[in-house]
């Protein structure tokens, strides 16, 4: 079996070794997951920006760490290249990489502005071998929700509204949900500010109580007839008073939250809910991971790490990961430089939509041409809607 071949099959792949550019916040996330899946991933190495950080980073982290990208291709070339440093630098250093022929999983976006990204249009035509981390397709309860509008289990589904994540990211879920590409856009969208209760933070949880501004912005997209809402602030992340919510319409049915509403026949509604399956709690002594997402009696998300001990985005960063090593031996795309670009131009136009009052429109992009089928981006499913009698669990 191929590397790509295992990748789209979900066996495991050992032996695949990636390098990271940047050893900031996000990048510890890369770390976490090779750790926890010895088997699958090591990482090789961490290019940061100066000698003396690759020292605290070889020190904390324990892995070899190097000041520039040279020093570390001439410790040994790894199978790729994680990319996640500050938006500013990102399209610089994909310039660097392409130059230097090596596969690149690149954290979003892959460029600040519409200028830049369409200096990421030319990287793709001069053969950019760059795909992008665009992780919460991955994430078990959105893959799951994909899972469903995917197998038509709602119809055709002509209207998305979601408040989990930002920008790009929300755009990505919306068009994989829509089943739309480059289709134009027509975007309305304001700004709501207001008070709130202060979260948790990237350090832990928060010392004291008090009160922080937020901002939210509402938007409306219009792609032709199927429609979006957009609506979130980034307080969201680290709140604990703010939920997600996601809520799909369907032609035969809908996904809202952790349901589904379908009618089994002429005059029987029924509503089936989307049940996190875990090992561990109840006296289960299989340990702590999650085994995947069931509705009703089927699976419609099966974990591709069973056992391991990792957060539901560790899982899908983890998945990027896989999908990665599959295409830089020659396996198909999942989320390149294309889409990436056009999910951050649509979050572009919203925010202009925002702080003007004043309707955008999109235009076909250099990129519109390289879009991957609505119906492909992200890969092969995860996890096909099957009768599998998910919510039963084996015990040890």
């Amino acid at each position: 079996m191929s590397p790509a071949e295992a990748v789209q099959t979900g066996d495991a792949d050992p032996g695949v070794s990636f390098a990271l550019i940047g050893s900031g916040w996000r990048g510890m996330f890369y770390r976490r997951v090779a750790e926890a899946l010895p088997g699958r991933f090591r990482l090789a190495g961490v290019v940061t920006r100066s000698a003396a950080r690759a020292a605290e980073v070889s020190a904390q982290w324990g892995v070899s760490a190097y000041p520039d990208l040279t020093a570390l291709l001439d410790a040994g070339r790894p199978d790729f290249v994680v990319l996640s440093v500050p938006r500013q630098a990102t399209l610089p250093w994909l310039e660097t990489l392409t130059d230097r022929a090596l596969p690149v999983l690149c954290e979003t976006p892959p460029a600040a502005d519409l200028e830049g990204l369409r200096r990421v249009a030319d990287l793709v035509r001069r053969g950019a071998r760059v795909q992008v981390a665009e992780q919460y397709q991955y994430q078990p309860l959105h893959a799951a929700r994909l899972a469903i509008t995917d197998a038509g289990l709602i119809g055709d589904v002509s209207m998305a509204s979601l408040a989990v994540c930002h920008d790009y990211h929300a755009f990505s879920l919306i068009r994989r949900h829509l089943r739309v590409g480059g289709v134009p856009a027509t975007i309305r969208a304001t700004e709501v500010r207001s008070s709130m209760e202060t979260g948790f933070g990237t350090s832990g949880p928060r010392r004291e109580r008090g009160t922080t501004g937020e901002t939210r912005v509402v938007g409306l997209v219009d792609f032709g007839g199927r429609l979006a809402v957009y609506d979130f602030a980034g307080e969201q992340y680290f709140s604990y008073i703010r939920s997600p919510r996601v809520h799909l319409r369907g032609s035969i049915g809908e996904v809202c939250d952790r349901e589904m509403r379908v009618l089994r026949d002429l005059d029987e509604p029924t509503t089936q809910e989307l049940r996190r399956e875990q090992t561990g709690p109840d006296g289960d002594l299989g340990g702590d991971s999650l085994r995947g997402i069931s509705l009703g009696d089927r699976w419609v998300y099966r974990n591709p790490f069973p056992g391991a001990r990792l957060s539901d985005d560790e899982i899908a960063i983890a998945t990027s990961l896989e999908r990665m090593a599959g295409f830089a031996r020659g396996g198909p795309a999942f989320y390149g430089l294309a889409d990436a670009a056009q999910d951050h131009y649509l979050s572009l136009l919203l925010h202009e939509a925002a702080a003007t009052g004043e309707t955008r429109r999109s235009e076909p992009q250099p990129w519109v041409e390289s879009l991957l089928d609505a119906a492909t981006v992200g890969g092969p499913p995860l996890a096909p809607v099957v009768e599998d009698f998910g919510t039963s669990r084996p015990r040890i």
